[in-house]
């Protein structure tokens, strides 16, 4: 089982079972939700994310129809995102995680909407906007952010 917790230890979370896949994403909606360049994802089944304190200071926002980044609202740390169409699917910010999760990213999404001052150097699969079809684990596809 993993854990994780925002910045100010308010709110908790347990994933208690595998992740699917990790990857980075390079979308606008990303860069300034994290205040990165990119972002580090994790996607986990829905009923394998569980919060385990600070519920009541999350706060959401419907950052594009549908879809909701969740926050700490007492330290700003993002936490995860849902998207309807992909409710099945939690997509956690690895940065919150309280240790390694023993996944490494497989792929880079997004990348026609990355920083202009990143420059992608690894060899791992780039995708110009979300990748073709959902993860199984360990397949090289991931999900939108």
């Amino acid at each position: 089982m993993l854990t994780g917790s925002c910045l100010c230890g308010g709110v908790r979370y347990e994933i208690r079972g595998t992740p699917q896949i990790m990857y980075y994403c390079h979308c606008a909606q990303c860069r300034k939700a994290n205040g990165a360049s990119v972002a580090t994802n994790l996607i986990v089944a829905t009923e394998d994310f569980v919060l385990i304190a600070g519920q009541e200071l999350l706060t959401g926002f419907e950052s594009s129809p549908d879809k909701r980044r969740y926050f700490c609202s007492t330290c700003g740390s993002p936490i995860y995102s849902l998207a309807q169409a992909t409710r099945q699917l939690v997509s956690v910010r690895s940065g919150t995680l309280d240790a390694d999760p023993g996944a490494r990213p497989q792929a880079h999404l997004h990348v026609a909407s990355k920083a202009p001052w990143t420059q992608i150097s690894d060899t791992l699969p780039q995708f110009a906007h979300a990748a073709p079809e959902r993860p199984a684990a360990g397949e090289a596809t991931g999900a939108a952010a």
